[in-house]
C-alpha cells in the first residue's frame, strides 16, 4: 500500500504542477506585459509534463530492460519495478517469481544432459556419430579408445580396420545388427554393428553402435570343442576299454598256445598283437586328446619380457631341426614388461617356432624364423613368430587352429589348438597371416 500511495502521491503532484503551470501561462496570456511570466509559466509546464513523463517512463524502460535479458537467456536479472514508486509491484513479483521458476527448470535440465551425457560417455558400447556429409564423430569413450589407430574424420579414414568396416559405416540402412569382421593390430576381430537415426539439432545423424564380441565368440566356441571331444573321448575309451582288455588277453592266451608248428596260430598270434597294441594306440590317441576339453589354468604374473624371452631362445636354440636355421629375436622396447603365466606362454611360443622351424628347414634353402615383441597401440604386448616356409594356404588359416586337423603327415593337431586355448584364457588373441617375403606369421596379442 505504501508503494501505491507513494506512486499515486508522485502521479497526483506532477498532474498539480502541470495544472499550476498551465493556469499561471493562461493568465499571463491574458495580462498584457507579462513577457517574463509567460516565458517562465511555459517552462514549467514543459518541465512538469517531461517530469511526469520521466515517472512513468521509469518502469517502462526497468520492464524493457528485464525482457530484453530474458531475450538474450540471461535469468541472472530480477525485475526492479517496486523501487522508488515506479508502480509495477505486482508485475515485478510475478516476473521474478517466473524467472525464478525458470532458473530452477533450467538446472533441472543442466543436471540432466549431465547425467545422460555421462552416460552416454562410459557406456561400454562404442558409439560413432555420423553427420549427414559423411563426418564420423567418435561419441564416447569406448569409442576413443576402440578407435585409436587412425586419423581423420571421414568414413574412408576408418579403412585402417578393414574393408568390410568401412561398408558397413557407409550402408545408410537401419535394421537388425549385423557381424563385421574387425583389424586390430593386424589381428581379425568380429563386432555387432547395428545403426540407429536420430535428431540432433537441426539436422538428423546415425548412430552406430559397434561392440566387439570377439572374446565371447571365441569362448562359446573353445566350450563348445571342450564339450564334444569330452563326449567323444568318454563314449570311445568306455567302448575301448573292454576291447583292449579283451585284446591283450586273447594275445596272451595265442602266446599260450602258439608252439610254432601251425602256420594258422602264428598268423593268429600275429594278427591279435596287432589288435591289442591297435587297441593300446587308440586309447593313447583319446587320452591325449582328453587334455584339450580340459580349460588351463591361469597364472598371471608381471615379468620383464627381455630375459624371459632370451630363455625361450635358447630352450628353442638347443635342439635345432636343421643347422642352417636362422633365427631372429627383438624385444622393443627392451623395458617391456607383460602380465602373463610365464609356463603357459613358454610352451605356446616353443610349439610356435618349432612348427615354423620345421616348415622353414622344409621348403626355403636358407632358413629363418623370427620371435619378435613389441608393445601394442593399446597397451597390449604384441607377438609375431614368422618363418620363411611354404605357409598357409588362405582358406585353411582359421581351420589349423581346429582340434585334429593338421597339414603334417605325423601331425597330431594338437599343438596349435592348445595353443588358442592358452591365449584367449589370457584374454587375448591369436591369428595367422602370410609374410611379406612369403612363409606364415602367427601373430599374438596378450
Amino acid at each position: 500500500m505504501a508503494f501505491k500511495e507513494r506512486f499515486a502521491g508522485g502521479l497526483i503532484l506532477w498532474l498539480a504542477l502541470i495544472f499550476l503551470a498551465c493556469l499561471a501561462l493562461a493568465w499571463s496570456l491574458l495580462t498584457p506585459g507579462l513577457g517574463a511570466v509567460r516565458l517562465v509559466a511555459a517552462l514549467g509546464c514543459m518541465g512538469a509534463g517531461y517530469g511526469m513523463w520521466a515517472h512513468v517512463r521509469r518502469t517502462n524502460l526497468q520492464l524493457s530492460r528485464f525482457i530484453e535479458a530474458l531475450r538474450f537467456n540471461d535469468l541472472s536479472q530480477n525485475f526492479a519495478g517496486n523501487a522508488e514508486g515506479s508502480g509495477f509491484a505486482e508485475v515485478g513479483e510475478a516476473l521474478n517469481q517466473t524467472v525464478r521458476q525458470l532458473r530452477e527448470q533450467r538446472q533441472q535440465l543442466s543436471d540432466a544432459n549431465r547425467f545422460f551425457e555421462a552416460v552416454l560417455d562410459d557406456a561400454p558400447t562404442a558409439l560413432l556419430i555420423i553427420d549427414e556429409e559423411g563426418r564420423v564423430e567418435l561419441g564416447n569413450k569406448a569409442a576413443r579408445r576402440l578407435f585409436m589407430r587412425h586419423s581423420g574424420v571421414r568414413i574412408a579414414d576408418f579403412g585402417t580396420y578393414g574393408d568390410a568396416f568401412v561398408r558397413s559405416l557407409g550402408d545408410s540402412s537401419v535394421g537388425r545388427p549385423r557381424l563385421v569382421p574387425l583389424q586390430f593390430d593386424a589381428v581379425p576381430q568380429t563386432a555387432m554393428v547395428s545403426a540407429a537415426v536420430v535428431h540432433r539439432l537441426a539436422g538428423l545423424v546415425r548412430v552406430v553402435a559397434v561392440q566387439p564380441i570377439q572374446s565371447e565368440l571365441n569362448a562359446i566356441e573353445i566350450a563348445a570343442q571342450s564339450d564334444l571331444i569330452r563326449v567323444l573321448t568318454h563314449e570311445i575309451m568306455n567302448s575301448m576299454t573292454p576291447v583292449t582288455s579283451l585284446a591283450h588277453t586273447a594275445a596272451a592266451l595265442v602266446a599260450r598256445t602258439d608252439k610254432g608248428d601251425s602256420r594258422d596260430i602264428s598268423d593268429a598270434r600275429a594278427a591279435v598283437d596287432t589288435l591289442a597294441k591297435r587297441a593300446d594306440g587308440v586309447m593313447h590317441f583319446v587320452e591325449t586328446y582328453r587334455q584339450i576339453s580340459r580349460a588351463p589354468t591361469i597364472r598371471l604374473q608381471k615379468f620383464q619380457v627381455e630375459p624371459w624371452a632370451r630363455e625361450v631362445a635358447a630352450m628353442f636354440e638347443a635342439s635345432p631341426v636343421c643347422e642352417q636355421l636362422q633365427f631372429d629375436l627383438s624385444v622393443e622396447p627392451q623395458s617391456l614388461i607383460i602380465e602373463a603365466d610365464p609356463d603357459l606362454l613358454f610352451q605356446v611360443l616353443i610349439n610356435l617356432l618349432r612348427n615354423g622351424a620345421e616348415a622353414a628347414c622344409a621348403h626355403a634353402q636358407k632358413p629363418k624364423v623370427s620371435l619378435a615383441f613389441a608393445l601394442a597401440s593399446d597397451g597390449r604386448t604384441s607377438i609375431e613368430v614368422a618363418d620363411n616356409g611354404a605357409g598357409v594356404a588362405e582358406a585353411l588359416r582359421q581351420d589349423v587352429f581346429l582340434p585334429f586337423f593338421t597339414t603334417k603327415d605325423k601331425g597330431t593337431g594338437i599343438g596349435l589348438s592348445l595353443a588358442r586355448q592358452i591365449v584367449l584364457a589370457h584374454g587375448g588373441s591369436i591369428a595367422l597371416d602370410s609374410g611379406a617375403g612369403g612363409g606364415a606369421v602367427f601373430r599374438l596379442l596378450v
